[in-house]
């Protein structure tokens, strides 16, 4: 009989990082120190959060997301899966900038934050877009750069077609 290899699921979370109750981190993820992640999160695969990073309870973020030092994650946000974060204008710099994603708000895959940026409550950020300035709370943003196209009431009422059934 065969014996089963099992792979060990390589993870690395800082001793200082302080993790909520019924937090999921999965495979092949990093959590820095002094990072502080709430309740009920699930973090994906080869996530890279760094240092000093603030993750609100009831917060998904999907696989290959990067969050760099000094950012702030509000609750109930969906970061997709490959968006990134940063925290440096000039890079190299040594001044650095968090980004702040405020409640309820929605960032899709591939979506790429510059530094400083703040992202309002319950907005949206469309999949692959860039954004370099701050996202009003409620507003829909794409492109490259993103700019708002309608708000987030449409967003929802778009969601609901979709998930019913119904083409767009």
């Amino acid at each position: 009989m065969k014996s089963k290899r099992r792979t060990p699921i390589i993870n690395y979370v800082s001793p200082s990082a302080r993790i909520g109750n019924r937090v999921r981190i999965w495979h092949f993820s990093y959590v820095g120190s002094n990072s502080v992640i709430g309740d009920n999160v699930s973090i994906g695969s080869l996530a890279h959060i760094d240092y000093g990073v603030e993750i609100g309870e009831n917060t998904r973020i999907e696989g290959s997301v990067y969050i760099p030092p000094l950012s702030r994650i509000g609750k109930n946000v969906f970061i997709g899966p490959a968006a990134v974060l940063t925290n440096d204008p000039y890079p190299p710099s040594k001044r650095l900038i968090g980004v702040v994603v405020e409640d309820d708000a929605v960032i899709g895959g591939g979506a790429m934050i510059k530094a400083g940026v703040r992202i309002g409550k319950g907005s949206v950020v469309a999949m692959g877009a860039v954004v370099t300035k701050d996202v009003p709370p409620g507003k829909v943003v794409l492109g490259v750069p993103a700019r708002v196209v309608y708000g987030r009431k449409k967003y929802d009422a778009k969601k609901a077609s979709w998930e019913a059934g119904r083409r767009l």
